[in-house]
């Protein structure tokens, strides 16, 4: 069984849709959030820490929106800056950019104790870059753990918000004239950035 690392029921109902209703189940568990400008470096050293505490195979997804304009904020950034500044003032800042276009990404890690082959997905072998950002109180004697990256990500470009719908950024996010808090449940994992990255990992596991 594996372990989804979230609070958020809608991206085990999201992960289902790619791997199975009995093979994905939700892991409610707080594991340490680094700062770090790498969404792989916050996933992997949290799928490590999740397995770890677990024991079974897992996965933990890092997400946010990068604006071009905005040299990629809010980035890794982005709940804190939605908690903080805030979406409207977000869409004010991209507002007076002549090119608004953004992107969001997401970064899914699994680990489940085991090495990978080689595949195009790239394997995030040791903690090195997640320890340095974790700081010295980081379990330096704790054995590095293989974690396997999975990347999806939509592109679209910052409007003024729309939509009742999503969460987050969403209202300010438009793909193909339609923003993501305007489309239903459905319609956004069809396209989502992080349904495109559980394509890629359902793809992978599916033969592993």
């Amino acid at each position: 069984m594996l372990r989804y690392v979230t609070t958020n029921p809608g991206k085990v109902r999201e992960a289902e849709a790619y791997l199975g209703d009995d093979a994905v189940a939700q892991l409610d568990y707080d594991y340490t959030e680094i700062q770090s400008d790498d969404l792989g470096a916050i996933a992997a050293r949290g799928a490590r820490e999740a397995y770890r505490h677990a024991g079974e195979p897992t996965l933990v997804d890092d997400a946010g929106l990068f604006v071009r304009a905005l040299d990629g904020f809010p980035g890794p950034y982005s709940s804190y800056a939605e908690e903080t500044i805030g979406v409207e003032r977000t869409w004010a800042l991209a507002r007076e950019e002549e090119d608004r276009a953004a992107s969001f990404r997401c970064v899914l890690a699994y680990c489940d104790g085991e090495g990978f082959d080689a595949s195009p997905d790239p394997v995030d072998v040791d903690d090195r870059v997640a320890a340095a950002a974790a700081g010295p109180e980081a379990d330096d004697d704790a054995e590095a753990l293989p974690v396997k990256l999975f990347e999806g990500r939509v592109r679209g470009t910052l409007v003024e918000p729309r939509g009742e719908g999503g969460f987050g950024f969403d209202p300010i996010f438009e793909h193909e004239g339609t923003t993501f808090a305007e489309m239903d449940e459905a319609e956004k994992n069809a396209i989502s950035h992080r349904g495109r990255a559980l394509a890629k990992f359902a793809e992978w596991h599916a033969e592993r």
